[in-house]
């Protein structure tokens, strides 16, 4: 099962730049939620993805945060590990204090200053080496995986240090199909009324 597969609504962004969101069970009014929000929905391997583009990046965290915030009156299991809705609106985004990497089911995390060194060894990270270097132990689950990043995130945040996401995820047609479980496929959000934010 992907890491896009394992809650109601997952959101996550692309390493070019869009916001998606995923959504793995039906959920009611989801596609009119996240239309309202200024998402569209585009179909890719019996999967409906909901999309901002990267030129909406000044306003995703708006979109992002009305989409979710609906979402969660039919759905507590919400995971939003988005770097594009957590963007500085300033400009270009500085380079970020922590970025946690997902690549062929490892999942490290590279930290700038010592406090946010010490936030991660709370939530599951061990050392991996080198300064700054981080990782989840292999041995632990997709689900137990996305709660150590998304508590790590929430964590990070509190002491105002600024976290990137990379899922791995180079561009939308890298988004993983759809699982293969009978009734397990959402409704198109663009055909119908379409239904956890953790951070």
């Amino acid at each position: 099962m992907a890491l896009t597969d394992h809650n109601d609504v997952f959101i996550g962004s692309t390493g070019d730049g869009w916001t998606f969101v995923v959504l793995n069970r039906s959920i009611r009014n989801a596609g009119h939620i996240l239309t309202g929000a200024g998402f569209t929905a585009r179909k890719r391997q019996d999967r409906t993805l909901c999309l901002l583009p990267p030129e909406t990046a000044e306003d995703a965290h708006e979109r992002a945060d009305a989409a979710a915030y609906g979402l969660m009156t039919h759905t507590h299991d919400l995971v939003d590990l988005a770097w594009t809705t957590r963007q500085n609106r300033t400009g270009a985004p500085p380079r970020p204090d922590v970025i946690f990497r997902f690549v062929d089911g490892v999942v490290t995390a590279t930290a700038t200053p010592d406090t946010a060194g010490t936030v991660l060894v709370q939530h599951g990270f061990t050392s991996a080496g080198a300064p700054g270097q981080y990782e989840l132990p292999p041995r632990c689950g997709k689900r137990e995986v996305l709660g150590a990043v998304v508590s790590a995130e929430a964590h990070l945040y509190t002491h105002g240090l600024s976290v990137r996401v990379d899922l791995g995820i180079a561009t939308v047609q890298n988004i993983p199909p759809a699982r293969t479980r009978p009734g397990a496929a959402p409704e198109s959000p663009s055909a119908s009324q379409a239904k956890r934010r953790s951070r």
